[in-house]
């Protein structure tokens, strides 16, 4: 007889410790399949010391195939589930699709950025959900300021020292926190030549910091805050973002470069396409985390509304302590549904909460006990180590040299804008050109794209390498870097047609032409040829070459497959000779700075 086959989609803390125990539990007498973006496991409450240099970013992520004895680990993201065929369809890192078929489902797939609708956001601001976004922050951080310290304009030198974050709940509290202690450490090395620093600003619409948590804890994070020199601003948001700064609800303007987007999380869009009851966006389960009606679907973490039995009539709060807490009630429970053990209900006892607030500052209120200052810090510091399952030596010893030798700021530039969008459905994953995205259900596959048909309700608007929205669908499959068709209605014209001018100085904006990781230059080997351009006579003495269709190497004029390295040695034979009066193909890589069409240099990613 077979053994039952047990899928869980998400490795996040509910679908990390679900799979951890039910390793322990099922001891060789189940298959267990956890299906996962990424290879890691990822420590969330430590992200915010990634982003300011404290800990380096393999510190906060442990291996799934090293510390999940007996499961079978598979690298993809769920399109979409079919509970009468029991199957899951899921696309891998590569573009390949797969399925899973299942005996027991456990749904664990988390959360994403939470979106509101305030003109410009999306474009403008970045969030601070996956290791990704920290690594884009700190660089992104990093650079504002140097450049900040280069310019002699005051009103440019202001614009780039000003971080705007947004949402002063455990997050965006601690993003602002950490942030003010980083770049305050960078000025005191490199001082600015208009004598000004740099700015914080955390802005909410709810009347105090950490408004879900104990009222002691707000006024302590609100102290250090302060203490430090950040602007916190209670009942004020954002009412629109443009390329110059922000517009706040008060009729103030802010110019700034920087938008960090800390508002919130929903649970992740794939519960949506199951057609099951739903409250507040989540998958409605009972005490025992089972999907009423369908016993062999299990649900926990952010995607699952838990009815809370300490609290009749309310439900758990989406937190890393209850999700962690969910894995291991869901486990047995799944256990218990295979004949392992027996079945139990989900009931919890607040053990407090911590904020880690940098330095030796911290809020927190282990057992209801309220703390602050440097015995806070150490009872935030231990318990991150105690509730970490890896690294914790690691973890440590970063701690050690943090606290007596300086940080090094450097941007590393290894994550563009453009890869970590705002309304992204993978903040975990870093978006890469030609990398295929996820449909909604309500979006129909385009010819040959190689969509899954009836994919869950994850998938975004596709955007090209600027970060723009691009109408249409899904990038032509054979266009160098996942770049969209060049007729599209909407597509971006070239960067050298009159009306295009590049973006100047944007957060988000696009990322300079032939740098690493930007759009394929023009008239490159693999890239399509300009168009509209002038011709000229041929030199004298020139032979014509060969027609298109004489041409010997004419099978591999289309672009390079998408994933092929961009640095690669082209052919002996290029194909199609490029327009006349046009440079000779060179290296995509370009040896130095772009020249822009206003005569300036292009800055990257700012």
């Amino acid at each position: 007889m077979s053994r039952p086959r047990i899928v869980i989609v998400g490795a996040g803390f509910a679908g990390y410790r679900t799979a951890r125990t039910l390793s322990r539990l099922t001891r060789h007498q189940a298959d267990i399949t956890l299906l996962n973006p990424t290879d890691y496991f990822l420590y969330l409450p430590l992200l915010p010391q990634v982003a300011a240099g404290i800990l380096e970013p393999r510190r906060v992520t442990v291996s799934l195939s090293g510390s999940l004895p007996r499961v079978r680990l598979v690298l993809g993201e769920a399109d979409g589930i079919d509970l009468d065929a029991h199957t899951v369809r899921y696309t891998g890192p590569e573009g390949g699709e797969g399925t899973l078929p299942f005996d027991r489902l456990v749904l664990a797939a988390g959360s994403v950025n939470k979106l509101l609708p305030i003109p410009g956001v999306a474009e403008r601001a970045h969030g601070f959900r996956g290791l990704p976004e920290a690594l884009y922050l700190r660089d992104h951080v990093t650079r504002q300021v140097e450049l900040a310290a280069a310019t002699r304009d005051r009103e440019e030198c202001a614009a780039r020292c000003t971080f705007v974050v947004v949402g002063a709940g455990y997050t965006g509290t601690e993003v602002a926190a950490h942030g003010a202690m980083y770049t305050d450490a960078q000025v005191r090395r490199h001082p600015m030549r208009t004598g000004m620093r740099p700015r914080w600003m955390l802005l909410d619409v709810a009347p105090r910091v950490l408004p879900e948590m104990d009222e002691r804890l707000s006024r302590t994070a609100d102290r250090v805050l302060r203490q430090r020199g950040v602007d916190v601003r209670m009942g004020t948001s954002v009412k629109e973002a443009t390329h110059d700064g922000v517009v706040l609800t008060d009729g103030t303007t802010v110019d700034t470069r920087t938008l960090v987007w800390c508002v919130g999380v929903r649970p992740d869009p794939l519960v949506e396409s199951l057609g099951l009851p739903m409250e507040s966006g989540r998958l409605l389960v009972d005490p025992h985390l089972q999907v009423p009606g369908r016993p062999e679907l299990f649900a926990c973490g952010d995607v699952a509304a838990v009815p809370d039995l300490t609290r009749p009539g309310q439900f758990t709060p989406m937190t890393a302590q209850h999700a962690w807490r969910h894995g291991k009630v869901c486990a047995q429970n799944v256990a218990a549904s295979l004949g392992i053990g027996e079945r139990r209900p989900y009931r919890h006892r607040d053990l407090g909460f911590v904020v880690d607030l940098g330095g030796a500052k911290a809020a927190a209120n282990p057992l209801g006990l309220p703390m602050s200052g440097p015995a806070a810090g150490a009872v935030t510091r231990g318990y991150h180590l105690a509730a970490m399952p890896g690294n914790r030596v690691r973890v440590a010893a970063d701690w050690v040299l943090d606290a007596v030798l300086p940080r090094q700021a450097v941007q590393l530039g290894l994550v563009r804008s453009w890869s970590v969008p705002l309304e992204s459905a993978s903040p975990e994953v870093a978006r890469v050109p030609g990398r295929p995205e996820r449909r909604g259900e309500d979006e129909a596959p385009a010819a040959g794209s190689g969509g899954a048909p009836g994919g869950g309700a994850r998938g975004k608007v596709p955007e090209g390498p600027d970060g723009k929205q691009q109408p249409g669908g899904e990038p032509g499959k054979k266009q160098a870097g996942g770049e969209t068709g060049k007729k599209r209605q909407g597509a971006e014209p070239a960067k050298s047609q009159p009306g295009a001018e590049p973006a100047k100085n944007q957060p988000g904006g696009e990322p300079a032409r032939n740098q690493p990781g930007a759009e394929p230059a023009r008239n490159q080997p693999g890239a399509e040829p300009a168009k509209n351009q002038p011709r000229t006579p041929r030199a004298a003495g020139k032979p014509r070459p060969p027609g298109k269709a004489d041409r010997p190497g004419q099978a591999r004029k289309t672009t390079r497959a998408a994933g092929a390295s961009r640095s690669a040695r082209p052919p002996a034979d290029p194909g199609p000779e490029p327009p006349e009066n046009q440079p000779a193909p060179g290296p995509d890589i370009a040896p130095g700075p772009v020249k822009r069409t206003d005569g300036r240099t292009a800055e990257g990613d700012s």
